[in-house]
């Protein structure tokens, strides 16, 4: 079964609008242990895709972080405080205030 993300159009947007201005290729996602809900989502943008990534478009994501996240929408979220990526993942079973920690 093919592991999917959905981007919204505000996410989709933001990243080629950064790939471009920024010289970077890719926008990458990654989930990594800590945060104060035990995992947390990094975003970061790269020139290189790895072995192990899977590249949706423009994103690159690795196999393991996939696993945790997969059907997840990833947005791009313009508020008063700031701009910010984020993503609502149907597996998380607790979230953080600041919406980059997890628990699933």
């Amino acid at each position: 079964m093919e592991k999917k993300l959905e981007f919204t159009d505000s996410a989709k947007s933001q990243i080629e609008k950064i790939t471009k201005s920024d010289g970077k290729k890719y926008f990458r996602i990654a989930v990594q242990g800590g945060g104060c809900s035990g995992f947390k989502y990094k975003f970061t943008f790269d020139d290189k895709i790895e072995k192990d990534d899977i590249l949706f478009n423009k994103t690159v994501i690795d196999r393991q972080s996939l696993d945790i996240i997969a059907g997840s929408v990833v947005d791009f979220k313009k508020e008063m405080i700031g701009e910010t990526f984020s993503i609502k993942n149907p597996k998380a079973s607790a979230s953080c205030g600041c919406g980059l920690s997890f628990s699933v």
